[in-house]
């Protein structure tokens, strides 16, 4: 009975890894595809595909400003985070458990309804499709993500290293800056992260918000509206392995345990 429920053990964890990783695992294999036409039988390897995507200026273009959009819109989402969960946890302020709740809301709403609201708000203020409409999208999204990981590690240990700079006479600037912010760097490098991540290949709001300078994921879908063929495969290759690049580097740099 051991052995059997051994067995059963190892396929059920097989097919769990084999469902999330089979689409992936295909969509790489006939990235390679020397054909035309990304289906059975495979005809590769060939890096052919990956020759067009990087000789592609409009997909080198887009790719570049998905970097752009997800690094300072991750910067930005980690900052605002972070003085907001450090506002929360050390000073008290009426109605905080609403207002924090309101912070969090986002992180329960349809990526699609904040797209479109902020839509209807740029278009109301005036503000073009582009990038930056686009990157205070992400900001919005990603905001909320990096305030929970923050404050949820802003304990009352770090108070006692706080007061401690105080009484020997360090403003409340330098306490914040050369205090604070290294003790919680690993949360604040988790926050950014995962924004990075998040926005990376984030699809809906960049679709709404932009319109001639766009996003990787909007490309992709462009791509996609006149067929499947390697490219599409070739440049989805590449945006899951930059994700795969920022989630090795996170686990790390973040979350290797030093040695005792």
């Amino acid at each position: 009975m051991r052995s059997i429920g051994r067995i059963a053990s190892w396929i059920y964890a097989l097919a769990v890894y084999g469902f999330i990783f089979l689409p992936v695992v295909v969509l790489v294999l006939f990235s390679l595809q020397s054909t035309s036409f990304p289906i059975p039988p495979f005809t590769g390897p060939s890096l052919r595909w990956y020759e067009a995507v990087l000789s592609d200026n409009r997909l080198t273009s887009a790719l570049a400003n998905s970097l752009l959009v997800a690094v300072l819109s991750s910067a930005a989402a980690v900052m605002l985070g972070f003085l907001s969960a450090w506002g929360f946890a050390r000073f008290v302020l009426p109605g905080s458990g609403l207002l924090r709740g309101l912070i969090t809301l986002p992180l329960t709403v349809s990526y699609l309804i904040i797209g479109m609201g902020l839509l209807v708000l740029f278009n109301w203020a005036g503000v073009p499709k582009s990038l930056l409409a686009a990157g205070i999208g992400h900001v919005v999204i990603n905001l909320p993500l990096c305030f929970a990981i923050i404050y949820s590690q802003l304990g009352d240990h770090q108070i006692n290293i706080e007061r401690a700079a105080r009484d020997l006479g360090a403003p409340e600037w330098k306490v914040l800056l050369l205090i604070t912010v290294p003790v919680m760097a690993p949360a604040i490098f988790a926050g950014f992260f995962l924004s990075m991540t998040f926005s990376w290949d984030e699809f809906v709001i960049s679709f709404l918000l932009t319109r001639f300078d766009t996003t990787l994921p909007v490309e992709i879908w462009n791509l996609l509206r006149s067929g499947l063929n390697p490219k599409t495969n070739a440049v989805g290759s590449l945006v899951f392995a930059v994700s795969i690049v920022l989630v090795v580097f996170f686990e790390l740099t973040l979350l290797r345990r030093k040695p005792a």
